[in-house]
């Protein structure tokens, strides 16, 4: 037994070297299916498929991805699939496939056809349609899941019996999982009072029959496995494996709908005898009477659950701040977290834990028992514009779930104390890379694009896609965080306006809040804003992050120094917008696409809110290289002041927080 438990740590620690040095479990980089070339748009437009792959337009819910993308006018299209294990975490699942889609694509350069295993996720694209195609090639049993135990040959026969047992119940099951998703696994006893686990997936796409006849090819690979006691196979449209402990978590495995109830058969109409007959009006009788009494109990019960509902319901709401709307911030009574908790996770909320302090208070890290990084940003308890600040996010942000904005894990109510609690973004924000030149270095042009993509598509999120409208009015480089990927992430609601179903999208107001700069004239001037406003904002960031260069930090209307937007209008003019290039991206940057991305800039921060585009046309614009632009007109501020220098820039105007502060009145 001893020998035994030193293999078994032999063989947990082998996975960690291998991914040590390799992540993937196995690529192929599948030849014959054609190249494209280095920088071209096919290169730039894979790399934008697969960036939005993970997300929630392109899901199922169950951790299968599916996209393409039509490359301008022609015929052509690029496929992606991503398929994630039935028991990772939907946050899990997309970090797998984010860091896939490097991995792949570094290790299959040039290759329009590609397919990566990796321990949590499969990713596959193509320039043919793969959807709904069951692909059983290339296939290829993974190093990663042997097991370097070997059976005696006296208990061969026994285990490898037990295991087609096993593998052909959990086939069966995988394959009749519908079209959410074909997962299934399980367990059972070896020969030698070991347990044996197994788990069968195919991609959701593929019929019942397909997905039977794709696992069946994949056992026959388990003669590579001939007298091991773990093993498995990875195939585009399907994969397994078995092992001798739990490496799945059935408790994270989603629920799917419940299967249709099954109807018990009609009683038979033949009787045999009158004593039968008696016995059945007997077990009527007493069906007549027990069902009754049942019904009752039930009812009582569900009766007793509602009023314990409901009173703990009065004590939730005793803790909220008066005359907030019960209705709105009930959806958040889940999202509740003890203050011990969340003390503890912030070490006290020591100095050594800080990242931040602004108007709002202050922001720290800390992690949960479960290991999870959190960013706790915590109330100033003297700030009551704060607390409005914080009723605003609590309510707004946890209705709010997209890949581009900032998650909100849950909040504390506890005496005076008033937190929020996000998840951690370790590459704290984008004006922390921006504005500094050796950071700055670390974006190059695909970077930026990818960034500018991403707050977009969070915009659009915000205005057309969630459950209510919502103006975030103070879009801003600091409040765009960027996780370990450099996926950006829109932070800081506490100046957001919200608006119900209906169609408005305005409104006013006598108190000016958010960042000159950012800001749209008819806002910082009359108090107005619409979505519109954000499109202004976005416009500026955009001509930020394509430059390198901050816009004026204030107004100055006697200045005849153009601000940034002014002096981009100047050179558009000119026909010399190319200088505006941030010189870092001369070599990764097409002059056409930079020129094209200028010029949305200035569509966006034209002074008539009504000549701005919509988030859904800015998108589409961003997406498609055939659309015709229209000629933009004068921006808004065309005088004032910029950053003419890339470096000229304080230190104190970088956020280096993990997570941003909002503060109240204008800066």
């Amino acid at each position: 037994m001893p020998a035994m438990d030193s293999s078994r740590f032999l063989f947990c620690l082998f996975p960690i070297l291998f991914l040590m040095i390799n992540q993937a479990l196995g690529q192929n980089c599948i030849d014959g299916k054609g190249n494209y070339t280095t920088n071209s748009t096919y290169q730039t437009n894979l790399n934008r498929l697969l960036s939005s792959l993970p997300s929630d337009e392109n899901g199922n819910g169950y951790g299968f991805y599916n996209a393409s993308y039509r490359l301008n006018s022609s015929n052509e299209h690029i496929y992606a699939i991503g398929l994630c294990r039935g028991d990772v975490t939907v946050g899990d699942c997309r970090s797998c496939l984010n860091n896939s889609r490097y991995d792949l694509l570094q290790r299959c350069p040039n290759q329009k056809e590609a397919f990566g295993s990796y321990e949590k996720c499969n990713l596959r694209y193509s320039n043919r349609s793969i959807y709904g195609v069951m692909e059983t090639e290339p296939s290829r049993p993974s190093p990663y899941y042997w097991n370097i135990n070997n059976i005696s040959s006296s208990e061969l026969d026994g285990f490898n019996q037990e295991l087609e047992k096993l593998l052909d119940s959990i086939r069966r099951e995988a394959a009749a999982g519908g079209s959410l998703r074909k997962f299934a696994f399980g367990n059972t006893s070896a020969p030698t009072f070991q347990t044996i686990f197994a788990l069968a997936q195919c991609t959701p796409d593929i019929s019942e029959q397909n997905c039977s006849d794709c696992l069946v090819g994949a056992f026959a690979y388990s003669s590579n496995f001939y007298g091991k006691v773990g093993g498995g196979v990875n195939k585009p449209s399907c994969y397994f494996r078995f092992d001798l402990y739990p490496f799945y978590d059935p408790t994270t495995v989603k629920q799917l709908p419940s299967p249709p109830p099954i109807h018990s058969p009609p009683p038979s109409t033949n009787t045999t005898n009158t004593s039968q007959g008696l016995k059945n009006g007997k077990s009527r009788t007493v069906i007549i009477i027990v069902v009754p009494i049942i019904a009752s109990l039930v009812l009582a019960m569900f009766m007793g659950i509602c009023l314990r509902v409901r009173n703990a319901k009065k004590m939730f709401q005793s803790n909220l701040i008066p005359g907030e709307d019960m209705d709105e911030i009930g959806s958040a009574e889940s999202l509740q977290f003890n203050f011990d908790t969340i003390r503890i996770a912030a070490d006290d909320f020591s100095e050594a834990n800080k990242l931040g302090q602004g108007g709002f208070g202050s922001v720290y890290k800390g992690m949960l028992i479960s290991g999870q990084e959190i960013a706790v940003k915590r109330l100033s308890k003297s700030s009551g514009q704060g607390v409005q600040e914080f009723k605003n996010e609590v309510v707004l942000v946890a209705k709010l779930q997209h890949r581009n904005l900032v998650r909100l894990l849950g909040f504390c109510l506890e005496g005076e104390e008033t937190i929020l609690v996000y998840e951690y973004v370790p590459n704290k924000s984008l004006d922390y890379f921006l504005f500094e030149h050796k950071k700055r270095e670390q974006l190059d042009w695909l970077s930026r694009t990818m960034i500018i993509g991403g707050i977009a598509r969070g915009i659009l999120y915000l205005h057309e896609d969630s459950r209510l409208r919502v103006i975030h009015r103070d879009l801003k480089a600091s409040n765009i965080l960027l996780d370990s990927n450099m996926n950006p992430k829109i932070s800081d609601f506490g100046m957001a306006r919200m608006f119900g179903i209906d169609d408005q999208t305005e409104g006013n107001t006598k108190r000016i809040v958010g960042t000159y700069g950012y800001m749209v004239p008819e806002y910082a001037m009359e108090g107005l804003y619409s979505v519109k406003s954000d499109v202004f904002s976005f416009g500026v960031l955009l001509l930020e992050i394509i430059t390198g260069r901050r816009n004026f930090l204030g107004f100055h209307r006697t200045n005849c120094k153009p601000t940034l937007i002014g002096y981009a209008w100047q050179l558009w003019n000119e026909t010399k917008g190319l200088e505006l290039m941030d010189p870092l991206l001369k070599d990764s940057c097409s002059p056409n696409e930079f020129l094209r991305y200028i010029h949305i800039g200035l569509l966006c921060v034209q002074e008539d809110a009504n000549n701005r585009p919509t988030m859904s046309s800015v998108v589409l614009m961003l997406k498609s290289e055939t659309i015709i632009l229209p000629r933009p007109e004068k921006p808004a501020f065309f005088t004032g002041g910029y950053v003419d220098h890339h470096d000229q820039v304080r230190p104190q105007d970088c956020s280096g927080n993990g997570l941003t502060i909002s503060i109240d009145v204008p800066r």
